[in-house]
């Protein structure tokens, strides 16, 4: 009989172990399938600084690595020129004081040769870029234009082009951190000069809201 009792054994040992081995699935099987949302929105596929991935992988140029990153880097900047310099011009019409005048000149200047820039490169390794601005940065242009007063005018510009300056900062130091393409190392570059600069001039303003940053 004791060969009976071990085959009952090796028997129970089989199931045990499939058991367990079934158990261990299920356990990873729920932890992928665990809804994204228990964790918040900011954790689904949230890529650095707010980057949009076009799908389109990474591809080789006679310039380096092109990636989904550096495409959407040159789009932002070219995007931005869309709605900061109609800004700029509005702080150029506007009864506006010398500080904010002064800021807006540097928006001109700054996203004229941006835009250059960007096209320059959008060219050179076919990215498509925008040629309007979205719905927020025309619902902020709006907000300056409507503006009923000099004193709302120049709060809301220093404002928004502050935060919106302070957001594509992080974006233009990464990209020119980890780009291994040399037309887009060249454009964060630059870009990172500006933005610098058009921070630095909105804040001389003495408009801006830190806490509401």
């Amino acid at each position: 009989m004791p060969s009976a009792n071990l085959t009952r054994s090796i028997g129970s040992s089989r199931t045990i172990g499939t058991g367990l081995i079934i158990g261990a699935l299920a356990v990873t099987l729920a932890a992928i399938l665990i809804p994204v949302s228990l964790f918040g929105e900011s954790s689904v596929a949230q890529p650095r600084n707010g980057v949009t991935d076009d799908g389109g992988g990474t591809v080789s140029t006679q310039y380096g690595p092109l990636t989904a990153t550096d495409r959407d880097f040159v789009r932002k900047v070219r995007l931005a020129g869309t709605w900061e310099l109609p800004a700029g011009r509005l702080a150029q019409e506007r009864d506006s004081r010398d500080a904010v005048k002064t800021a807006g000149e540097h928006l001109i200047e700054g996203h004229t040769e941006l835009d250059r820039r960007s096209e320059e490169v959008g060219r050179a390794l076919g990215i498509q870029l925008p040629s309007q601005p979205n719905a927020q940065q025309q619902g902020w242009l709006n907000e300056m234009t409507n503006a009923g007063s000099s004193a709302e005018f120049e709060r809301v510009f220093a404002n928004r082009l502050r935060a919106a300056h302070g957001k594509v900062f992080n974006l233009v130091a990464q990209v020119r951190a980890e780009s291994r393409n040399s037309m887009v190392r060249s454009l964060a570059t630059r870009a990172n000069a500006i933005v610098l600069d058009h921070i630095t001039v909105l804040e001389d303003t003495g408009l801006v809201d830190f806490d509401a940053l």
